[in-house]
């Protein structure tokens, strides 16, 4: 078990950094398979031993070999934040059922990298969101045949619901929050209702809190939404089937 979360560990630090790359050049329209990457003040490629998730960034302190010039620490920190992901999903989720660990670690991938395109460009790519949900099929049609329909009846009610507030108040939700919503619900099922809950509540509290900072001046700000319905995937994907069973036979019990 230690062996398979310190590998778990090390693969998101890895696909964190795969990540970054993929937010910032996908919607560019830049080439994201093969290009190494580069320093992007002096231009400079970026040599193995400086790729190193994590830790390199750690031994440059954060600048560049090349020039000295700062390297920005959302690197490290989706690096970070991925690792640390695949490690609690692991931990969370086990490995007895490996398509439900499969679903969720690609979700997390997913989940970091749309949260980096839309803090960075306010848009969530829907290229990214058409290869999660053909991946969460895919995987969902292999291990949990029998999952599919209600998978996909969750994903049409929720996306659909999110569909029609981005119309009703497009200023606070866009086309793209909706998509994303759909696509977890494929990963999590039945889940996605407290995730979409989940994520609506760390909203507002940040809203509220930026008002009372800011006053009325923040209620003009904009503030991407999909890092919110990130947090809220990842805590559904975690604990939003015993949150949803719970709700069940609280309010809902068997006669049995």
């Amino acid at each position: 078990m230690i062996g398979v979360a310190i590998g778990l560990f090390i693969l998101g630090a890895i696909l964190g950094s795969f990540a970054t790359a993929l937010a910032h050049r996908l919607p560019r329209g830049e080439n994201w398979v093969s290009e190494r990457s580069r320093c992007p003040n002096c231009q400079e490629m970026i040599g193995a031993r400086d790729n190193i998730p994590i830790a390199s960034w750690m031994i440059l302190r954060g600048r560049c070999r090349n020039c000295g010039a700062p390297i920005s620490a959302r690197y490290v920190l989706a690096e970070l934040v991925l690792a640390l992901l695949f490690l609690g999903t692991y931990l969370i989720v086990g490995e007895d059922e490996i398509g439900e660990l499969l679903l969720g670690l690609v979700l997390c991938f997913v989940l970091v990298t749309v949260t980096l395109t839309d803090l960075d460009l306010r848009i969530i790519p829907n290229k990214i969101v058409l290869a999660g949900s053909i991946v969460a099929v895919a995987i969902a049609a292999l291990t949990f045949p029998e999952t599919l329909d209600t998978r996909a009846i969750f994903a049409a009610i929720a996306g659909g619901l999110m569909f029609l507030l981005a119309l009703v108040y497009p200023r606070g939700m866009g086309m793209g929050d909706a998509k994303l919503v759909g696509m977890m619900a494929l990963f999590i099922g039945r889940a996605i209702a407290p995730a979409t809950l989940i994520g609506f509540l760390l909203g507002a509290v940040v809203g509220v809190a930026m008002i009372a900072r800011q006053g009325a001046a923040a209620r003009k700000a904009q503030i991407p939404f999909g890092p919110f319905l990130a947090a809220g995937g990842v805590l559904g994907l975690w604990f939003g089937d015993d949150i949803v069973q719970w709700y069940l036979d609280e309010f809902f019990p068997s006669d049995a």
